[in-house]
C-alpha cells in the first residue's frame, strides 16, 4: 500500500474528488468528517472505507497508531473555524506533515508532470469544469480530473496514468487557487464575492489578475477583462459574451449553461486544434451535473445557486422552462454572505410566482453579524417579492406545499446550500427515497 493520506473533511466538496484520484494514484486513503452525508456513502462505496464521523485526536491517534499518517491534508476553512482543531494540533504534536488541499493538489499534478487546465470565478465553476471533463471523455482523450461536484457520467476526482492533462476546478476562497500554475485557464465569471477574505472589490480582482499572471494561457469574458482592466494578448484571450452564436449553436438550456460551454470550446478548439464546430456539437449533448438545475423528480429541481448572478441564471433556466409558474425555496448559503448581498435579494426574486425563504445555512460565520432569519431576508425584498413571499422550515408544511405545487403543474426551484443538513439533502430525503 502506498503513502498515508488522511483527509480532514472528507465528505466536503473540495476534499472528496482529491481523495478519490489520491487513491486511483495509489495512495492510502483515510478520513473524517464532522458529519454523516451521502458524500460519504459515496467514499465508502468507492472503496475509501476508513473515515471516522466525528473530528476527535483520539480517534486520530489511535488510526496513527495502527497505520501511520504520512500526511494531514485538510480545508482552508478548517483553522478559520476551529483555530485549535483537535485533529490539527495533533498532527503539529506528532511532526505530521500538514498540507491544504490545494497544497496537496498542486505538488500532486507536479510530481505527475500534468498540464494543468484550471477553472476559476466566482460562478460556473463546478458546471465549466464539468463540461471540459464531459467534453475530453467524448473526444476519448486521457485526462484527469477533480470537480467540485457530483457527475452522471464520471467520478468527482479521477486519475488516468498516462494522461497529459489534468482538468481542475480551483477556488479563490482563502487564495487557494494561487497555488496553481495552469497551462490553460478559463475564467467562468467575475463578481466580488467572500468578503471574509477579500474586504474589497480591488482586492478580489487583484488576486484573479496573479491567477491570470500564473497562466501560461487564459480565457476570459469581454466584461470581466474591462473589470480587471485587461487587454488580449498573446497569453490572454478574451471572448464576447454578447456573441449570437452563442444562443444559435448550442442546445443547452439556460444561457449561463450555454456561455459556460461556449468558454470551453473556445479553448479547447486551440488546446486540441479541433474544430469548434464538432466541439459545440459534443457541448450541447452534456448531461449536467449534481445540484445545478437536477430535477430530484418531475418538475422539482435543485440548484446550488448562492451568488446573485447565478441565482439570476438559475431563475432564467427555470422561466425559460416554465414560463411563468416558477416557484423558488430560497435557502442562503451563510448569513455572512446574506449580509453582503442583501441590497441585491431585494428585487432578485420579483419574477417568481411564490417564494419561501428557510433559514440560511450556516458556517464559517462572522459571530458579529446579525443573524439575518428568514423573516429578516423576507423584510429586505421589494414589496412585489414580499407579497407572494413567506418564511419557511424544513418541515412537513414546506413539504406539503411543494407537493401542492407540484400537482398544480408548477416548477419548484430550490436554491440550496447543499451539506448535511441542508435543504438539498432535506429534499432528497422526503422526495427521492
Amino acid at each position: 500500500m502506498g503513502m498515508h493520506i488522511f483527509f480532514s473533511g472528507i465528505g466536503g466538496a473540495g476534499a472528496n474528488s482529491i481523495a478519490l484520484l489520491a487513491k486511483e494514484a495509489g495512495y492510502d486513503i483515510s478520513g473524517s468528517d464532522a458529519k454523516d452525508s451521502s458524500t460519504i456513502d459515496y467514499l465508502k462505496s468507492h472503496g475509501i472505507e476508513n473515515i471516522y464521523i466525528g473530528q476527535t485526536s483520539d480517534n486520530i491517534s489511535r488510526l496513527h497508531t495502527t497505520k501511520p499518517i504520512d500526511k494531514f491534508v485538510y480545508s482552508s476553512a478548517l483553522p478559520l473555524t476551529h483555530i485549535n482543531h483537535p485533529e490539527l494540533e495533533f498532527c503539529r504534536q506528532n511532526n505530521i506533515p500538514t498540507l491544504k488541499h490545494d497544497e496537496f493538489l498542486a505538488g500532486f499534478i507536479n510530481e505527475q508532470k500534468l498540464q494543468l487546465i484550471a477553472v476559476a470565478g466566482t460562478h460556473g465553476k463546478s458546471t465549466t469544469t464539468a463540461m471540459a471533463v464531459w467534453l475530453a471523455k467524448q473526444l476519448g482523450l486521457k485526462v484527469s480530473w477533480s470537480v467540485g461536484a457530483k457527475m452522471s457520467f464520471a467520478e468527482t476526482g479521477h486519475f488516468e496514468l498516462g494522461s497529459k492533462y489534468f482538468i481542475c476546478e480551483t477556488d479563490e476562497f482563502d487564495r487557494k487557487f494561487l497555488s496553481f500554475y495552469p497551462e490553460v485557464s478559463l475564467i467562468s465569471g467575475l463578481d466580488w464575492d467572500h468578503p471574509d477574505i477579500y474586504p474589497t472589490r480591488e482586492s478580489y480582482y487583484q488576486a484573479f489578475s496573479e491567477f491570470i499572471d500564473q497562466s501560461n494561457l487564459t480565457y476570459l469574458w469581454h466584461d470581466d477583462a474591462e473589470k480587471l482592466v485587461l487587454e488580449a494578448n498573446n497569453r490572454l484571450k478574451i471572448i464576447d459574451e454578447k456573441d449570437p452564436r452563442i444562443d444559435e449553436k448550442l442546445k443547452l438550456p439556460g444561457h449561463v449553461n450555454r456561455l459556460d460551454a461556449w468558454l470551453v470550446a473556445q479553448a479547447f478548439q486551440v488546446i486540441l486544434d479541433k474544430p469548434v464546430d464538432e466541439l459545440l456539437d459534443k457541448l450541447s449533448a452534456f448531461p449536467g451535473l449534481s445540484r445545478r438545475f437536477e430535477q430530484l423528480v418531475p418538475n422539482l429541481y435543485t440548484d446550488y445557486a448562492h451568488t446573485p448572478p447565478k441565482i439570476r441564471g438559475a431563475l432564467q433556466l427555470a422561466h425559460e422552462t416554465a414560463g411563468d409558474n416558477v416557484v423558488v425555496i430560497y435557502e442562503g448559503l451563510h448569513n455572512t454572505r446574506q449580509h453582503f448581498i442583501k441590497d441585491e435579494l431585494a428585487s432578485l426574486f420579483d419574477s417568481v410566482k411564490r417564494l419561501y425563504i428557510v433559514p440560511s445555512y450556516l458556517a464559517r460565520e462572522d459571530e458579529n453579524l446579525e443573524l439575518l432569519t428568514p423573516e429578516k431576508l423576507l423584510d429586505l425584498l421589494s414589496n412585489s417579492a414580499k407579497s407572494k413571499a413567506e418564511p419557511a422550515e424544513l418541515d412537513n408544511k414546506l413539504r406539503s406545499a411543494i407537493n401542492s405545487h407540484l400537482e398544480h403543474g408548477d416548477l419548484v426551484l430550490c436554491l440550496s446550500a447543499g451539506g448535511a443538513g441542508s435543504l438539498d439533502e432535506w429534499l432528497r430525503r422526503e422526495f427521492t427515497q
